[in-house]
């Protein structure tokens, strides 16, 4: 049991970090985005900035760091450097965030600095930049000028940043409905107005404002507000009925749901709403205080519908306000639903036939096994199950029903013979016969629901004019001439323009890495078909290229096929280890077309892993491991039997195969162990200051000074010893910086100026070791004392 008092580990760790964080002065701020409120994240620490590695960065960690930012919620957490790569240390990895933290650095993280990334996988964050939106200044709740909340301040949104696109938005975020207009607001003059500095792109369908990509505005001028007008209303609902197609009809308006008033509700206003709601058509329009009064919210206004058929949002709505309601005026209906008959029996006990009983068939329809939405094997959710449409008659007619249905267009082609696959459970419908007008594929003449004579390998399928897909076609799949595929034909896309982040856009939708570029040689031939697009421009936020601008489609866009676009995407080479305690031991894994993938374990040893250490900058391998030591990866194998010689720079520089087949799957993912751990940057305890260093620099001068005067002592006592010793001592020093010209007696003869000078080597002495033979071996003429001669083969030398 832990002593009273004491602090747990974890705590201590948590204190340490908050005094770190309060020493420092930490700040967190938003580069290189549209505006403040997105970018790469970067951290202020020890006066220096750095950017945050991207292991496991979650929408949780980028919401804090919205929060902390007071730019609103987090549109997106992005990874690898969406916003470019930054500079400077790497000061948090494997941040952790629950999402309510104060402060980025008070999520779980390994410490400041514990881990160097490269800087290709920078954070980035895209907050919505406001936390609310609003309408204010008009007739009801769904009109008016636009204004978003900015930290505490509320700020105009001008006419010039916003289209229909992003009012459509607008509305669906407030649950007004669909939007109706959009107008210049009213002058700003000379007042002081805080605006909103980004323009919106919206595709339209966007569920909040903050969804959409935006960009710098280009000019600093607004004048004008933004007003938008919505149709008012968001949903519809019937409350308090016994079956889900009858009841007391409700209104989502500002989102709130509140009872409609209607003082001239009849029945082509009630049967849109049926139709609507997939309930059949309106049966009955009840009176009195049938089916409730509701929770008291009203919602006053008329439904103007002037014939059968037509959509609640297409009948107009007038003066819808909130106000009470008088008693009978609540809008009403029982639909048809299914028509299922029932029995009663009657007191005297015969038989009488109900009205029927409205049944929610909650019909749906869907595309499945395609590669986008607007193409696939059609399916239909009837009675709470999905099932598949028999392809029994099916044509061209059936499939338009379908693709109007599913806002795809029109039909290019009508699939039989479980073109996308076999679906499974129920087959709905067969023998459906369309005439191409129907709103919906139910509406169909067509056997009935669940009578069929088929099976799956019959299941029907769409191909419609909306699909969309991507292409490089005369080179591989990430480099080639780009084409489109739009309403059933490829085509090329001009490149007028076109701007190399488009390029690396383009490579990104393809899943061929993150950088590209257009090339200009031609080098992929010239295209046949229609030019669809053209002037396509792209910014860093995209990572597909239906999210980019672009010209209306059409089949003559370029002027002539030198304009055709042409790109090479370039997959970087990402490594990394994942498993292990640090960033130098783990599973290894490679990035490739797009993803993370593992290395097969086949022929993998040491060799190998040094090459994977040393790239990571990890030192050399101590172990090459296999058999998923580290846990299995998932994602496709990119690799097998790799043969490494060592010395290579890269792991891709090594001979190795790709993946082909079954041979190998994650049981077998190769890991390494290397030598050195991760880079830390210098702790507390171990950074040297200034004075310090000052102090150790200065005491080794001292300490070189006293050596030299020990030096020159003991050079001055030997020369009072004798002269000799330090005519002696000069010709070493002179024989230590000249020519070594042969032996002669007892030692080796140096060229000097002129002179020789005749020494003994000791060091044969010492190893008992006579000079070589093939010198004179003169005899020595007498001791090397002062004033003494001694004859060379060179000549006499005396020492004096």
């Amino acid at each position: 049991m832990a002593a009273k008092g004491h602090l747990s580990t974890p705590v201590l760790w948590l204190l340490l970090l908050s005094v770190q964080a309060s020493l420092g002065a930490v700040e967190l701020r938003l580069s290189n985005g549209t505006g403040p409120c997105s970018g790469r994240v970067e951290v202020k620490y020890e006066e220096q900035w750095g950017t945050v590695c991207d292991g496991d960065w979650t929408i949780d960690d980028a919401e804090v760091v919205c929060k902390q930012l007071r730019c609103g919620s987090a549109v997106q957490a992005l990874e690898q450097s969406p916003f470019g790569e930054g500079s400077g240390p790497t000061w948090l990895y494997r941040v952790d965030c629950r999402g309510d933290e104060p402060n980025l650095w008070n999520c779980s993280h390994t410490g400041w600095g514990a881990f160097t990334c490269p800087h290709y996988y920078d954070t980035g964050v895209i907050c919505s930049g406001f936390s609310e939106l609003r309408l204010t200044g008009g007739d009801t709740a769904c009109s008016g000028q636009l204004k978003v909340k900015q930290k505490e301040t509320w700020a105009t949104v001008c006419f010039s940043h916003v289209d229909f696109k992003a009012a459509s938005a607008v509305c669906n975020e407030l649950a007004c409905g669909h939007a109706v207009g959009i107008s210049r607001g009213t002058h700003f003059g000379d007042r002081s107005e805080v605006t909103w500095q980004e323009e919106f792109h919206c595709v339209g369908n966007e569920t909040h404002l903050a969804h959409c990509p935006r960009a710098p505005h280009r000019s600093e001028a607004c004048s004008h507000g933004a007003t938008v007008a919505c149709s008012g209303y968001g949903g519809y609902r019937l409350a308090n009925g016994s079956t889900a197609c009858s009841g007391r009809v409700e209104l989502l308006h500002g989102g709130m749901w509140g009872t409609l008033c209607d003082y001239l509700w009849d029945f082509p206003a009630a049967n849109a709403l049926c139709q609507q709601l997939d309930c059949g058509v309106a049966v009955l329009i009840p009176g009195g205080r049938s089916f409730g009064q509701g929770n008291a919210s009203v919602w006053n206004g008329t439904f103007s519908c002037k014939k059968n058929g037509s959509h609640p949002r297409d009948c107009p709505v007038s003066a819808l306000g909130h106000d009470e309601c008088p008693a009978g005026r609540e809008a009403r209906v029982v639909c048809s639903g299914d028509w299922t008959p029932q029995l009663r029996l009657s007191l005297s006990g015969h038989a009488h036939e109900q009205l029927p009983v409205p049944h929610l068939s909650s019909r749906r329809i869907r595309l499945v096994n395609g590669t986008k939405r607007c193409a696939g094997r059609v399916e239909l959710y009837h009675d709470g199950i999905w099932g598949t449409i028999c392809d029994d008659n099916w044509d061209l007619a059936d499939a338009n029903v379908v693709c109007k249905q599913l806002g795809c267009g029109h039909a290019i082609k009508a699939f039989v013979s479980a073109h996308y696959g076999e679906g499974s459970g129920q087959i709905w419908l067969d023998d459906v016969n369309c005439t191409g007008a129907e709103s919906d594929l139910w509406a169909c003449p067509s056997r009935a629901w669940g009578e069929h004579n088929c099976q799956h390998k019959e299941d029907a399928g769409v191909l419609c004019s909306e699909f969309l897909a991507l292409r490089l076609v005369n080179g591989n799949d990430c480099a080639g001439r780009l084409e489109v595929f739009y309403n059933g034909t490829w085509g090329s896309i001009c490149s007028n323009y076109m701007s190399q982040v488009t390029a690396r856009t383009v490579c990104k939708h393809l899943n061929c890495g993150d950088d590209g570029e257009i090339a200009s040689d031609f080098q992929y031939g010239r295209g046949s078909g229609p030019t669809w697009l053209d002037h396509v421009e792209c910014t860093e936020q995209h990572s597909s290229l239906w999210q980019c601008q672009s010209d209306p489609w059409d089949p003559q866009s370029c002027d002539n096929r030198a304009e055709e676009t042409h790109i090479s995407c370039r997959d970087r080479e990402k490594l990394r280890v994942i498993g292990g305690e640090d960033g130098c031991s783990g599973r290894v894994e490679i990035w490739h077309q797009g993803s993370w993938g593992t290395v097969c374990d086949d022929s993998w040893d040491v060799a190998d892993a040094n090459v994977v250490c040393r790239q990571l900058g990890c030192g050399s391998a101590v172990s090459a491991l296999g058999e998923a030591a580290f846990g299995e990866g998932t994602g496709p194998i990119w690799l097998e039997k790799v043969h490494c010689k060592g010395t290579e720079l890269s792991l891709w520089d090594c001979p190795a195969k790709p993946l082909v087949g079954k041979t190998c799957d994650h049981k077998e993912d190769a890991a390494v162990d290397c030598s050195d751990p991760p880079r830390r940057p210098p702790t507390d305890s171990t950074r040297i200051s200034v004075p310090v260093i000052l102090c150790i620099v200065l005491g080794a001068l001292l300490c070189l000074v006293l050596a030299i005067l020990a030096g020159q002592i003991r050079h001055a006592r030997a020369q009072q010893r004798g002269g000799s010793l330090g005519t002696g001592m000069r010709c070493l020093l002179h024989m230590a910086g000249k020519r070594l010209v042969g032996w002669g007696g007892w030692g080796w003869v140096t060229e000097m100026s002129g002179m020789c000078c005749y020494t003994e080597i000791l060091t044969y002495h010492l190893a008992g070791k006579e000079p070589s033979s093939a010198y004179p071996q003169p005899a020595p003429l007498g001791d090397l004392g002062t004033g003494r001669a001694m004859q060379t083969p060179l000549g006499d030398f005396s020492f004096s």
